[in-house]
């Protein structure tokens, strides 16, 4: 996308809140890319990051998945190693399969652990940890059953977490997909987001959600018009 027509696309951006079909229209009317680009949404939040029990972290299903295949490696061993494989776990082990992730040698998109597997995997914080693929219960991770967490990963399931300015951001689809698929998708989150509300935040939770592609610029929704 040349500087020029890359202006001129942004500029034509009303300052106005989009419905999610107008939002689609605009970012798929961009001068095309050699790539498939992401459909992302970063969501404000009336949360304050300072409070400990206030920071977000969780996961969710989006029905029409994130548009992204999606690399399982989990840890686990005896019977549950053929469940996990079944599933469709990409990589299955446990002391072989710390090592292959310290080396980084494979790269995946989560990791999953029983919990008594996490005394392999804690030690892999510094490399797994700056990748945000730490298993963690509150992102359904580390389970017992790991066969329904690798589904969950398979079938289109995002994790997020607040980050220092109170933003949530996510995937939610790719530039391909129509704008009930994008609708469908934010609304899950964000009914998510709402049923996982820190009870001390205090006035309006979802504050304002921004839609953008790669290459786009960023369009803001006008949420009286979702449901959630």
């Amino acid at each position: 996308m040349s500087q020029s027509k890359r202006k001129e696309y942004i500029d034509s951006l009303e300052e106005r809140k989009y419905l999610v079909s107008e939002a689609m229209e605009f970012l798929q009317s961009a001068p095309k890319v050699k790539f498939n680009e992401s459909i992302d949404i970063a969501i404000n939040l009336g949360i304050d990051p300072s409070k400990s029990d206030q920071n977000m972290r969780g996961a969710t299903i989006l029905p029409a998945g994130s548009g992204k295949p999606c690399k399982v490696a989990v840890f686990v061993e005896g019977d549950q190693a053929n469940d996990a494989k079944e599933a469709g776990a990409d990589a299955v082990g446990m002391e072989d399969l710390a090592e292959d992730l310290k080396k980084g040698e494979t790269e995946f998109d989560v990791v999953i652990a029983t919990p008594d597997t996490m005394k392999i995997v804690s030690p892999l914080g510094k490399v797994l940890g700056p990748k945000g693929l730490m298993p963690n219960p509150k992102t359904g991770t580390v389970t017992k059953d790991v066969a329904t967490a690798v589904k969950n990963a398979k079938a289109g399931q995002i994790r997020y977490r607040s980050d220092k300015a109170a933003i949530v951001h996510g995937r939610i689809g790719d530039i391909t997909y129509s704008p009930d698929q994008i609708k469908q998708n934010l609304e899950t989150l964000l009914d998510d987001l709402k049923r996982n509300k820190p009870p001390s935040a205090k006035g309006v939770f979802i504050q304002k959600a921004t839609l953008s592609s790669t290459m786009g610029a960023g369009v803001e929704i006008d949420l009286s018009s979702l449901s959630f």
